[in-house]
Parts: structure tokens; sequence; C-alpha cells
């Protein structure tokens, strides 16, 4: 009889367990799968604790599982990015601890073998389903990596801008011009398509694509409204590049299905938020202000990185009355499509170095504006924060011309080669994509004359204006190399009492705009 008990208590207490065993599947089973994402940080690193404070709390709240990713330019593009070149950024990453990346454009800026010293170090798998050896027939990186989230599977997969082959071409290409690397433009949709069908055959319950494409037509041929056209058993789009805000839009795929896309801007101004429930992607955006929550582990080695910087930063240059921008009066990005008169200091800069004719840079490499008030090296580095160096280089007056209507002929839509001129001036029509007036200043008489076009001009610049296609073929002179952020910490260094002088409050209207 005892025996008969002591059986029968077992079976019960067995059942008991089975049940609860599968009560707690069950409420596995039905959590849902919360991606935080991020795009264009640009070494906006206060965010980073935010970040993963907020996939911290959702954690703890255990009715979610969570994963954070990023859809590109996290390595470049500050002064944390800039003074060890991205060393900092993949120590606060790997603080954070992401579950993926890919690569943006500006992974590219330190040149692929810098690129392919760091990643090793990220605790995280760079995946990337373009980005080839020239003629090798295996990707660089892996093409995605698939997540377990209890008892499901999510596949992130990777996918690089094209137009880094143009904007970042000394990383494809050699010095005589042969090229090393290629991100396969016309192949792109087609090895996101393969990759996505090879991690639903690996199991893989959802496909997220982490893209650095931007949503806007390009001349590649490739953006992500397009890619999600173009391809069937993708879930959503987690997008990056332009730096615009987009919650969510809908894009109808191969099937006819709604495809979420979705971009959280620039710098952190907000977290984006996938949620996986039901069966069903949505996406939002969390606001910057609206995060309340920190990790307090991410914000204390945020404090470390950040005291290495004060020491190598805190030089004092100058103190300015007024901040000298990269944007318009409405806050808006102008340093892209127009003059502003942080371009106008800069490329006076150049061209005084050098001793040249004329001052010359792309409004793209201008990353962010300089505050009024006191001006440290750190801020310099912010806004110049790639190792470019300060090079003399001689042109045609026909070089130039063509150069000015190539880098302006997509007005009044962005260009990151639109030129920024020092001891130069010239009239863009922005409808007719014509380029006249132009002048360059004359030393011994101090007045403005009509560019020559067989003449032959010196040329102030940076080595990229050579590698990423506004002068090409020009022949570079003999100098004494200097980093651009230097060269423009110098000038600052030599206004008068201490302060930028008044002429640079406003841009000085070296480019003058016609509708017609």
């Amino acid at each position: 009889m005892k025996k008969n008990l002591c059986i029968l208590l077992l079976i019960v207490g067995a059942l008991i367990g089975c049940s609860t065993g599968q009560h707690v599947a069950r409420q596995q089973h039905q959590k849902s799968i919360v991606v935080l994402y991020e795009n264009d940080v640009h070494g906006q690193i206060d965010g980073y604790p935010k970040l993963a404070g907020l996939r911290d709390a959702i954690s703890q709240s255990d009715t979610a599982w969570t994963a954070v990713v990023s859809c590109g330019d996290y390595l470049s593009g500050g002064v944390a990015c800039s003074l060890k070149k991205g060393e900092y950024i993949v120590t606060l990453m790997n603080s954070v601890g992401y579950d993926a990346v890919t690569l943006g454009n500006h992974e590219y800026d330190f040149g692929m073998p810098r690129l392919m010293e760091l990643l090793p170090g990220l605790n995280t798998p760079a995946v990337c389903v373009n980005l080839y050896d020239y003629q090798g027939s295996e990707p660089l990186m892996a093409p995605y990596v698939i997540r377990q989230y209890g008892s499901q599977r999510v596949a992130f997969v990777g996918v690089s801008t094209p137009e880094s082959m143009d904007a970042e071409a000394y990383s494809f290409f050699d010095d005589k011009g042969r090229q090393l690397y290629d991100l396969h433009t016309k192949e792109t949709y087609q090895m996101v398509q393969q990759a996505a069908d090879k991690a639903r055959k690996e199991g893989a319950d959802y496909v997220i694509v982490l893209a650095h494409l931007g949503e806007l037509e390009s001349e590649t041929g490739v953006d992500s409204y397009g890619l999600a056209a173009a391809t069937r058993g993708i879930d959503a789009v987690l997008d990056g590049h332009t730096h615009h805000t987009y919650a969510r839009t809908d894009i109808a795929n191969l099937d006819g299905k709604k495809i979420p896309v979705s971009s959280t801007g620039t710098q952190f101004a907000n977290f984006g938020k996938l949620v996986i429930k039901d069966g069903k992607v949505y996406t939002t955006l969390v606001p910057a202000a609206e995060n309340t929550y920190t990790s307090e582990k991410v914000a204390a080695t945020l404090a470390d990185v950040k005291a290495q910087i004060h020491e190598q930063t805190s030089r004092r240059l100058c103190k300015s009355d007024f901040e000298l921008t990269i944007n318009d009066a409405s806050g808006k990005r102008l340093v892209r499509s127009g003059e502003t008169n942080l371009g106008d200091l800069v490329t006076d800069a150049y061209r005084k170095a050098v001793q040249a004719e004329i001052g010359l840079t792309n409004g793209g490499g201008l990353r962010n504006s300089i505050k009024a008030g006191v001006i440290t090296y750190g801020d310099v580095l912010n806004t110049l924060p790639f190792e470019n160096y300060v090079i003399k280089m001689e042109a045609t007056g026909q070089q130039i011309m063509t150069m000015l209507e190539k880098c302006t002929s997509q007005l009044p839509a962005e260009e990151g080669n639109f030129p920024h001129v020092s001891g130069m001036r010239f009239t863009v029509h922005s409808k007719s994509h014509r380029v006249t007036d132009v002048e360059v200043l004359d030393p011994a008489s101090n007045t403005y004359k009509p560019l020559d076009l067989q003449r032959r001009y010196t040329i102030g610049t940076i080595d990229y204006t050579l590698k990423g296609g506004m002068m090409n073929n020009c022949p570079q002179l003999p100098v004494t190399a200097q980093l651009y952020a230097e060269c423009v910490a110098d000038y600052l260094s030599t206004f008068a009492n201490g302060m930028v002088d008044a002429a640079y409050a406003r841009s000085q209207g070296r480019i003058t705009f016609v509708e017609d």
C-alpha cells in the first residue's frame, strides 16, 4: 500500500512538473521580440548608455526578448571616432552588446586595412552581402547571422551602399586606380534575396535587413525602397545613409505584401524599435528626449572614454561670437547644397596654408558645426574627423570649370562633393545646371578676374579631392604634409585678440544662385 502511494505521488509530481514546464514554454513562446536599431550615429557617443538602458529595461520587464542592431556609419564622423580611428567606438559598442551590425559608407573612411583590423575586435558579426574582393567569389563578411530568441529565430541580413565605391574610392582602388574591392552594384538586390532565401532554409522565422542604402533614388540604382520592392520573404528593412527620419514607410514587395522600411535619422536623435508579436512586425521610433533609461555599465565605459578624449582635445584655439555652421538659418543642413561661413573659413585655411591661388573642399567633408564660444582642438576634430591631409595641386581652368559643373549638377538635391571655395567666386544656375561668371582672385591687384580655361591654377585642398571624384588626374605639388584638422586649428589660432574675424559671421557670397 505504501509502495503504491509513493508511486502515485511520483506520478502527480511529474505531471505537475510537466504542466509547469509547458506553462513556462508557452509563456516564452508568447513573448514578443523587440529589436532596437540605430543608424548614422557618427560619433554621438552619449546615446550608447541610453540605448543599452532602454534595452535593459525591456529585458527586465520579462515581456519580450531583446536585440540591438546597427545599420551603419558608427566608426567615423566625430572626435571619438577620429582620435583612435574607430577604436573608442568599438569599445563602446562592445559595452552595449550588439546582436548584429552592417557596414555604412563611412566604415571605409579609415581605409579597408583599418576596417579589417577593427571588426574582429567588435563582439558581434558585421554582416554584408555585397562586399567582395575584386573578382573574388565569396563575400568578405557573412551575409547574415541568425539569432535565437526563445523558440523563434531571426536572421539579420546586411547590405552596404554601392555609392561607397565613389564617395570612398580610396578604399576600393589603389593609388594607380586599380580596383581592389567591389560592392556589386548591379547584383545587390539579388544578393540580398539569396541571403534571405538561404536564411529561411536554415530555419529563420523572420528576416530583417540591416541596410545602409538610403531611401532616395541614386545614380547606382540601389535604394532601400527599391530593395523592398524587388524582393520577397523579407519582413522589414531597417535603413540608414540619408539621415532622414521615418518610423515606417510600407513598400509592396514582389508578392504585393507591405514591407515596413524605417530609419532613425542620425546621431541618436531617435531610437528605432521593431516589435515582432503574434507573427506581425511593427516599427516605431522613440525620440531621444523621451528615453529616460540609462545603463550604468555603459555610462561608466563612456566616462572613461570621454576622460581619454578630453586629455587629447582640450587645447584652446580661439573664441567666436557666432556659430561656424553647416546649416541654414532654419537648422536644415546646407553645406552639401550651398555656401556656409564654415566652408568659407576652412577653404581660406587650406589656400593660405599652402600659398595657393584657390582653396577648395567638399561640403560632405564638413561634418559638424562649431558652436559660438571657446573653440578647442576637439571642436575642430568634431568638424573634420577624417584622416585627410592638406595638399597643393595644379589644375587648368577647364578642369576647374568641369568640376564646378559636375559637383553642382544635382541641385537642389544634396551632393557630398558640393564645392566650397576660397579665392574664387561663381554663379550656379540651379535649373539649367550651368555654372557661369567664374572668377579667381588676383593677389597682385586684389581684384577678381575671369577664369582662364587654358591657364593652370594652384589649389589648396585635401587629398580626398584627388581620390573622391572632384579633381581627378591633377598633378600634386610638393608641400609639407599636414592633417587637415591641424591646418584649420593653426588658422584659427592666428586671429587677432584670439577672436574669429567678424568677416566670418555669415557666408561671404562666393557662390551666387540663379533660378533659370
